[in-house]
């Protein structure tokens, strides 16, 4: 028996030694070998905790586009990985019909159901069009800048003050988290969760949704039957997703039905005289067409818009200035060029309105350099309907997966510069003092094409509101020794969160 133990054990501890050495090498060069059957994955598992780094690695050295290749009889057996602008303003918007979401796509994100981001065709443009029509009427404008300022004002001021006069660690990615979760469902069923307390309680659907969004993220990772055997068994990533998906939809099914007895009540006559919410707005307009589905789907796409995409922004938004003290100081100098600021119900607290907002050239630069930088979605998933050849002389059929990378592009050299990890608020301004122009298909934050993001402005709204508010008031500083680095979601979140300790700005 020994000896038979001991014939088996040689050939396992020589593979092991080579897979060590292997493996090794494979860290400290950060390089891709195309092995047989296995293809690339091996790379890419050791990587896993860095993936977006990594993939900027290679890029950097790949003229901005490299193919992956992917095990053997997987569907990552070809993929097209790319941050050239010329792809980009081709696969966005030249050529924007040969891109649809598809099947594919669908089959990624299936817990977002028909809504605006799985849509293609008629479906897509509808809810387009009733998006935009809902975002651009004046009752929304007027009840997008009450629900920010009253938020700000009763939300995240009393939490902050909270943490400054008790000298607490507060993880502020968390809170903008909240923020945006109150701020979002506000405007899209007129209901406020209170996520943004003093007490900072559990709210299980925000942790569902976090949990759900860093599951379809290793759905891009690993082959697709893998994924399925984990769904069929309840295993894994695809457990948590589950779960989540059940509290999500209870969630959400609860905001819709609440929101039809106040309808069928007619207790909105408040709201309706000071803003309309986006539930009510549909709901007045629906025929009897639009079932539970259709207005669980729009909830659920809209608010990954709005919450999960605002508050990863403001988090990197914090972290980049607390790292740079002398754009701190121009951000701070540019709002006390603002005269006449009210008061807050905390005498030492002051407070924007949107007049105020307007015009802060600087921190817009900051904003844009940190989305440049920390997109809130760092890469997208595109597959051609027809074989065609992109505009960098990389061929594709319908069954080569494209992967816009934006959190690379923003880290690359041929289109940035030299300077192009720095992060310099300067660079989106111009000589006379204005926002300088960069195309969509460079600066893909927002996406590009048909597909811009429609809540671009309410966004740039929010973030302003906050950032003046926290910059004019307090100094954040990251907690020593916290460690910062981003999470292997679909939403580019801070993998530890973000602790800071909140100080009072003289």
């Amino acid at each position: 028996m020994m000896k038979i133990m001991d014939y088996i054990g040689y050939p396992e501890m020589i593979l092991a030694v080579v897979c060590f050495i292997y493996l090794h090498h494979m860290n400290s060069k950060s390089i891709l070998t195309n092995w047989p059957f296995i293809g690339m994955l091996p790379s890419l598992l050791l990587n896993h905790h860095r993936l977006h780094d990594f993939a900027t690695d290679i890029l950097s050295r790949s003229a901005c586009t490299f193919v992956f290749k992917g095990p053997w009889f997987t569907n990552m057996t070809n993929i097209v990985v790319t941050t050239d602008p010329a792809n980009m303003r081709h696969i966005f918007n030249t050529n924007f019909s040969n891109y649809p979401k598809g099947a594919e796509f669908n089959e990624f994100f299936d817990i977002l159901g028909d809504g605006i981001f799985n849509a293609d065709l008629d479906s897509w443009k509808t809810q387009r069009k009733m998006a935009h029509q809902f975002i651009i009427h004046k009752k929304f404008q007027s009840f997008l800048e009450q629900t920010s300022v009253d938020k700000v004002k009763n939300g995240l001021i009393p939490v902050l003050e909270h943490v400054l006069e008790h000298n607490l660690a507060v993880d502020l990615q968390d809170l903008f988290k909240r923020f945006t979760f109150d701020t979002t469902l506000i405007l899209l069923s007129g209901i406020d969760p209170c996520s943004l307390g003093i007490e900072l309680q559990k709210f299980p659907f925000v942790d569902a949704l976090d949990d759900a969004e860093e599951a379809i993220f290793y759905r891009h990772i690993i082959p697709v039957n893998l994924w399925k055997l984990q769904r069929f068994l309840g295993i894994g990533k695809e457990k948590k997703l589950i779960k989540a998906r059940e509290h999500i939809d209870q969630f959400i099914v609860q905001c819709i039905s609440k929101k039809r007895e106040l309808q069928h009540e007619k207790m909105n006559k408040e709201q309706e005289e000071n803003g309309v919410d986006l539930l009510t707005s549909y709901m007045e307009q629906d025929d009897g067409s639009n079932s539970v589905t259709f207005y669980r789907d729009t909830v659920l796409n809209l608010m990954v818009a709005g919450r999960s995409t605002l508050s990863s922004a403001l988090a990197w938004f914090f972290w980049l200035v607390s790292n740079n003290p002398i754009v701190e100081a121009k951000i701070v100098e540019e709002l006390k060029s603002k005269a006449n600021l009210p008061k807050n119900v905390y005498t030492k607290v002051r407070m924007f309105g949107m007049e105020d907002l307007k015009g802060l050239v600087y921190l817009h630069g900051a904003f844009c350099e940190t989305l440049r930088l920390f997109p809130s979605v760092p890469f997208e998933h595109k597959r051609p309907m027809n074989p065609e050849m992109l505009p960098s002389g990389h061929k594709v059929d319908t069954k080569t997966k494209i992967i816009p990378h934006l959190y690379s592009m923003g880290r690359m050299e041929m289109i940035w510069g030299k300077d192009c990890l720095e992060f310099k608020p300067e660079r989106w301004i111009t000589e006379e003092g204005g926002i300088k122009y960069v195309p969509s298909y460079k600066f893909m934050a927002f996406n590009a094409g048909p597909r811009t993001c429609l809540g671009k402005e309410i966004a740039f709204t929010q973030m302003r509101m906050v950032a003046a508010t926290i910059l004019y008031n307090y100094k954040v500083k990251v907690v020593e020794g916290h460690r910062i680095s981003p999470k292997n979601s679909i939403i580019l979140y801070m993998n530890h969160g973000m602790k800071v300790k909140i100080g009072r700005r003289v």
